[in-house]
């Protein structure tokens, strides 16, 4: 009978929250995107003023946008600041929790603290300003916010659909494009970024919640063989 049990393979649900088979696509994905965070850094820092990339898509004023266009850009904005961004969390993770599933609660906590910390860190190293001195631009904090939301529920839906690598890489990359182009229009046309900040906090998204889901799920399988 032991030999038996032991020969039984173990048919427990998989809750990884990131899927196998996007996870070389995904590991690649993120040092990409690593590498350009670094280069937009390295090409802007210390500076006060749009780069020649900014200035062909708009250049920032905190009137960019206006009527109906405005009030959905400010809310956007809200959904990454501190009070909207903490509404947000608590109701993602009590979805989670009321879905039995922990480790993805763990992912959107620890993915999205990871993130916004890694961003913030990084205003400070770069020292990009914007609208004067104090106004740290480089990269969106509310952009990384928002697609690390955006890749983490796709990640999810991946998993519990079972969706393969095509598709699966189509979701993960179209929901994060679509969350970081709307919070990066939002912080653009309210005049809060440049277009290049948006865009480095999208690829700050994009290279530390592929790393972050794979740790939470090494860490909850290590703990997983422990128990046995």
């Amino acid at each position: 009978m032991n030999r038996l049990a032991e020969a039984e393979p173990d048919v427990r649900p998989d809750h990884s929250v990131l899927p196998r088979s996007l996870a070389t696509w995904l590991g690649s994905i993120a040092v990409l995107a690593a590498l350009v965070v670094g280069l937009i850094g390295s090409l802007y820092a210390g500076h006060s003023k749009p780069g020649r990339v900014d200035r062909w898509f708009v250049e920032p004023t905190d009137d960019s946008v206006r009527g109906p266009w405005r009030r959905v850009a400010l809310t956007l904005d809200f959904l990454g600041e501190p009070a909207g961004s903490v509404l947000v969390m608590v109701a993602v993770v009590t979805g989670c929790l009321l879905l039995r599933r922990p480790r993805a609660a763990v992912l959107f906590v620890l993915g999205v603290a990871v993130t916004v910390g890694t961003a913030t860190l990084l205003k400070h190293l770069v020292g990009r300003t914007i609208h004067g001195p104090g106004n740290l631009s480089y990269p969106s904090g509310h952009t990384a916010f928002f697609t690390s939301l955006a890749l983490v529920g796709a990640l999810l839906a991946t998993g519990r659909l079972g969706l393969g690598r095509a598709a699966g890489m189509s979701l993960v990359l179209a929901a994060a494009l679509v969350a970081g182009a709307a919070m990066g229009w939002a912080q653009v046309s309210l005049g809060a970024h440049y277009p290049t900040d948006a865009l480095g906090g999208w690829c700050t998204a994009l290279a530390l919640i592929p790393a972050t889901a794979w740790l939470v799920d090494r860490t909850a399988d290590a703990r997983r063989r422990e128990g046995r």
